[in-house]
């Protein structure tokens, strides 16, 4: 730490969760004020965003309370991983409420708010909370006292508000960059949707409509089950939903069962050459078995062995992945509350086909084209990576006295 600088506690430099009373002396009960429920609270936004205003009677019995200058965070999993953070700033009548998942920090006259909103926001401490929280799963929170005793470095204030200037320039120059990168990973990833709907939009007088199912050799579901219990550290390789899309499959490495339920669920055995098709979720992306996936097995897709001197693998992947196949999967996809395809209405789809040469010949040139956008987008995404890095760089510095 740079000479001259303290070290405290945050419940040294900090009223943390200040007493509602105060929103009572100052208001009346039906005097208007700010609310804000988890959601107003951003990512990567220095100032909190209210959508609300409520009367006070109506919030202050069970929300919580913060004014304006009070830095919020975000107590509960995942919002707190997620870094839910920001500054309360322009409230109705300088007061507001909101959830009771939020720790509100009011800091002293020696402690700027956006020095500690930055301070907050650093993925070290972010980490450390996860690493302390309790309670239930899926309601855990960040206790008190690791919010209460956590150190903070603390220079001068004019000190402070020098290097909240720094990092307010930096940090815009980044988001401006990370949104360029952003929409260029996303014209990146177009260019091949671009090239699809081309492709199968202006087919020629040649292509022959066919129903699916007569085009096939199998069309089936992948193994669908409870999965509990059914994983183990190596073995067969299990691919999910996940695995498949945008015309790839790329297995994680993370999912494997024993050759004996492989065995017992052959019918959605993988044969090199198959087309994946995913059921639910992200509905209709698909992908081909490659080689290295031969004998191996799913879970909840359609698994489709085509008839392969009519239709090849590729090419009928291709098709799905087309805007207007994605489109006709929408308008028969079935469930409200879990959307997804089934083989009966799958098998029911016309497609239109040419002749071998023509699918290869497609195929190849669409190829080219997925490897060049593959290489853009991990240009785009490294440039978001070494963004993030730089984030992360800038504040370690900031809070080590070395900006």
């Amino acid at each position: 730490m740079k000479p001259g600088w303290q070290k405290k506690t945050l419940a040294e430099v900090c009223q943390i969760r200040p007493p509602k009373s105060e929103a009572r002396e100052k208001l009346a009960q039906d005097a208007m004020v700010s609310f804000a429920p988890m959601e107003d609270l951003g990512i990567d936004r220095k100032f909190l965003n209210p959508t609300q205003q409520k009367p006070l009677a109506s919030v202050a019995g069970s929300y919580t309370y913060f004014a304006d200058g009070d830095v919020l965070l975000a107590k509960i999993t995942p919002c707190f991983e997620n870094g839910k953070l920001g500054i309360a700033k322009d409230l109705n009548n300088g007061i507001g409420f909101g959830s009771s998942e939020f720790v509100v920090f009011r800091p002293c006259d020696d402690l700027d708010c956006e020095f500690l909103y930055y301070y907050l926001s650093r993925d070290d401490f972010r980490r450390e909370g996860a690493g302390r929280m309790g309670g239930a799963v899926g309601q855990q929170r960040v206790p008190k006292e690791f919010v209460e005793s956590y150190p903070i470095p603390l220079p001068p204030l004019n000190e402070q508000q020098r290097i909240v200037g720094i990092l307010d320039e930096a940090f815009e120059c980044i988001a401006t960059a990370k949104a360029n990168a952003e929409k260029n990973l996303q014209n990146a990833r177009n260019i091949f949707e671009s090239h699809l709907h081309s492709v199968f939009a202006q087919r020629g007088n040649e292509w022959v409509d066919k129903r699916l199912g007569d085009v096939v050799t199998r069309l089936t579901n992948g193994y669908v089950g409870p999965t509990r219990n059914i994983y183990i550290e190596s073995g067969v390789p299990y691919l999910l939903a996940r695995h498949v899309k945008n015309n790839r499959l790329a297995f994680d490495g993370k999912t494997f069962i024993s050759a004996e339920f492989n065995r017992k669920n052959k019918k959605s055995m993988l044969k090199a050459g198959d087309v994946l098709l995913v059921q639910s979720g992200h509905i209709g992306h698909s992908a081909v078995v490659t080689e290295e996936h031969e004998g191996h097995n799913c879970h909840a897709m359609i698994v489709i062995s085509p008839v392969r001197d009519v239709v090849t693998g590729p090419f009928l992947s291709l098709y799905f992945n087309s805007p207007e196949m994605r489109q006709r999967f929408e308008e028969i996809r079935s469930g409200s509350t879990v959307p997804h395809l089934t083989c009966r209405a799958v098998k029911e789809l016309t497609i239109s086909l040419p002749d071998l040469p023509v699918q290869q010949r497609l195929v190849d040139h669409s190829q080219e084209m997925q490897a060049e956008t593959q290489r853009l987008e991990t240009i785009y995404q490294r440039k978001l990576d070494a963004l993030e890095a730089l984030k992360k760089s800038l504040l370690h510095q900031a809070f080590t006295g070395e900006l």
